[in-house]
């Protein structure tokens, strides 16, 4: 994607043992202000995401400083584009940072039907 105005998001992953890491990071995310939001941390499964994450959302023009936050704390992350294919933007367009992480494509949106974030509970962002 070229248009430095197009929408991303940041899924980052941690276990029990990274979940204080994970909070520092996102208090970091909270207080930048290239950070649309910040999502809560789920410890649990949500959406096509089997483990503990939160998200962050944020235009292409900051996506290189926000891929170099997440990998100074060496924590695992998904990368990618918001466009109206949800699972291209969660499988071929995505980048992974660290291991990735098997997810559940099945609970995607098919192409040119993307509902993004409100289908798995939160209004907006």
């Amino acid at each position: 994607m070229t248009n430095p105005d197009a929408p991303y998001h940041a899924h980052i992953y941690y276990d029990p043992a990274e979940r204080p890491v994970a909070a520092a990071l996102r208090d970091d995310f909270g207080n930048d202000p290239a950070i649309l939001f910040v999502g809560a941390m789920t410890d649990g499964a949500a959406g096509p995401h089997p483990i503990a994450q939160y998200e962050v959302h944020f235009l292409a023009r900051s996506r290189d400083d926000v891929v170099a936050a997440i990998e100074a704390t060496r924590l695992r992350a998904l990368v990618h584009p918001l466009t109206d294919d949800d699972l291209a933007d969660h499988t071929t367009l995505a980048h992974w940072i660290g291991e990735p992480v098997e997810l559940d494509v099945t609970v995607l949106d098919p192409p040119g039907v993307n509902q993004g974030v409100p289908r798995f509970g939160i209004s907006d962002f």
